[in-house]
């Protein structure tokens, strides 16, 4: 196991090497000067200039990335052109973690309702229960999330006014959000689960169980959905990994100063540094949830040599 798990993080490696160059890349060639930004709309070209020289950007390429790397790495992901704020500081002080527990909230509710629905539908293949829970199954995954954040604002906001329209904090102000990140995970992993256990089930040793007299649920929860497990983890851990990341529309609809609604703000202001350190952070954050599910699988079943 822990051979594995050094193996596993020197083969990060060069993944994070490419997920930096892509981002370095990515922002260079995006249109606009950073140096005309930050000197101001009414500077000249000298000052211009002067701005680009103190940020380094008439340093050759290679020099700039290199210098890049070798900052990320101490924790230094530059100065915000619209705040004037450490890049770093703005992101881990509030953002970071409202997106962290938008995606873990988010993620335990379409892991619940993903698990609990496919399981049913496994178990009464072909049943109304079944072609219900697959058709609900079919919307869920149908769905725009902004299209369903705005639907839960109108009914349960606007027109019950029992929950609050926008912000976080509460868990009053989570219920929606949550509601509409995890709908459409909840959809995957049900139908994922209801594949992976009807391939389970016809296994020969569970028939031997049930041969044997073994209850219903003892072979269901403890033999079948064990094994059927490995496939739902790869998902979920991919869906988490994506939430951290991908929660941009739902925290703009509902207001949330989080990671997404930071990147959206950063790219409207041409905030280059901003940019760069979020989808950095992002990006690193989900190849450490990949890390995380291949260690997971172990825990889920033990006879999978990692080795």
């Amino acid at each position: 196991m822990l051979i594995y798990m050094i193996r596993r993080l020197l083969q990060t490696i060069p993944v994070m090497i490419g997920v930096t160059l892509a981002v370095f890349l990515m922002m260079h060639l995006i249109p606009g000067d950073p140096a005309q930004i930050m000197a101001g709309e009414n500077a000249n070209p000298e000052q211009v200039e002067q701005m680009r020289i103190n940020l380094g950007l008439d340093d050759p390429l290679h020099v700039q990335y290199f210098r890049y790397v070798s900052n990320a790495i101490q924790g230094d992901l530059g100065e915000s052109i619209r705040t004037k704020r450490d890049v770093t500081e703005e992101i881990f002080t509030n953002r970071f973690w409202i997106t962290v527990q938008l995606a873990v909230i988010g993620t335990a509710l379409s892991v619940l309702l993903g698990l609990v629905a496919g399981i049913i539908s496994a178990t009464r293949k072909y049943t109304f229960a079944d072609v219900s829970i697959m058709i609900v199954a079919l919307f869920g995954l149908s769905m725009p999330n902004f299209w369903l954040g705005i639907m839960l604002i109108y009914l349960f906001s606007v027109n019950l006014g029992v929950l609050p329209v926008a912000g976080w904090g509460s868990w009053e102000q989570m219920i929606l959000p949550a509601i509409t990140l995890g709908t459409g995970g909840a959809a995957i992993i049900a139908r994922m689960t209801r594949s992976s256990m009807l391939e389970v089930i016809n296994q020969d040793y569970i028939r031997t169980a049930y041969a044997k007299g073994v209850s219903d649920k003892l072979v269901i929860y403890k033999h079948a959905l064990r094994n059927a497990l490995i496939p739902v983890v790869t998902v979920v851990g991919l869906q988490f990994g994506g939430l951290l990341g991908g929660a941009i529309i739902t925290e703009t609809v509902f207001a949330i100063n989080g990671l997404g609604r930071l990147i959206i703000d950063s790219i409207r202001a041409h905030d280059f540094p901003m940019v760069q350190g979020t989808i950095l952070v992002c990006a690193v954050l989900f190849v450490f949830v990949n890390f995380l599910v291949d260690i997971t699988y172990r825990l889920v079943n033990k006879r999978i040599d990692l080795n």
